[in-house]
């Protein structure tokens, strides 16, 4: 990091270019390979004043703090922090995630549970979708990933963002059958869209179109600032 951004050193890149992640709010500058790096950071420099503009549009932080309200599984659900409670435990209660113990722990003790939801939610959906393809999945996982939603391997482990229980339920049931689809096609040819209309039942485009234009800002859930 250098200046503000990082610098990535790319073997197969053309010119530099500055650009911001919207999801981490992270600056990167790509230098190509043979390009001077002097040349190349003094000209990112020159663009502070756009880093600027760029970082005003960001995302606003949704930090996991007393009152917050957070889209759970198409349900609106505030956080309560309980003071006289000396429980740590965060339990639901009918549309509150209501939890006790040290104010400072609340933020920590509010993302594990989210995590712990999300897993069980994608792990029942997904075996649920496979069951319908045919196929087997041999375990599914969440992660935190900046760039990508869910992931599947070759020997049948999927792995997704726990973020999705964030976002539309059409949207995560979209993400599940993607993903499951690649049990059966290791690609993104035409059999392989055609069979994730056919396991979704409707046109996954609306669901890929949201989070292009909603993606960002679920990664800013859980914090306060840059």
């Amino acid at each position: 990091m250098s200046q503000g951004f990082e610098i990535v050193r790319h073997p197969t890149a053309r010119r530099v270019r500055l650009s911001l992640d919207p999801a981490t709010g992270r600056a990167r500058l790509v230098v190509p390979r043979r390009a001077a790096l002097k040349a190349a950071v003094a000209w990112a420099e020159g663009k502070a004043d756009w880093l600027e503009q760029q970082r005003a549009r960001l995302p606003t932080p949704r930090p996991f703090v007393p009152g917050a309200v957070l889209p759970v599984a198409d349900e609106a659900l505030t956080i309560i922090h309980d003071p006289a409670s000396r429980s740590r435990v965060v339990r639901r209660e009918i549309d509150a995630l209501v939890t006790g113990g040290p104010a400072d722990t609340v933020a920590r003790r509010i993302e594990t549970w989210l995590r712990r939801s999300a897993l069980t939610l994608l792990d029942e959906e997904t075996h649920a979708v496979a069951r319908r393809a045919g196929v087997t999945v041999d375990r599914v996982s969440i992660g935190d990933p900046t760039g990508r939603w869910g992931s599947c391997a070759s020997s049948g482990a999927i792995r997704y963002s726990w973020r999705l229980l964030l976002a539309p339920g059409f949207v995560r049931q979209a993400t599940v059958v993607h993903e499951v689809a690649h049990r059966v096609y290791m690609h993104h040819g035409p059999e392989f869209h055609a069979l994730t209309e056919e396991l979704l039942g409707t046109d996954p485009a609306p669901a890929r179109a949201w989070l292009r234009a909603h993606g960002a800002p679920l990664h800013w859930y859980g914090r306060s600032s840059l």
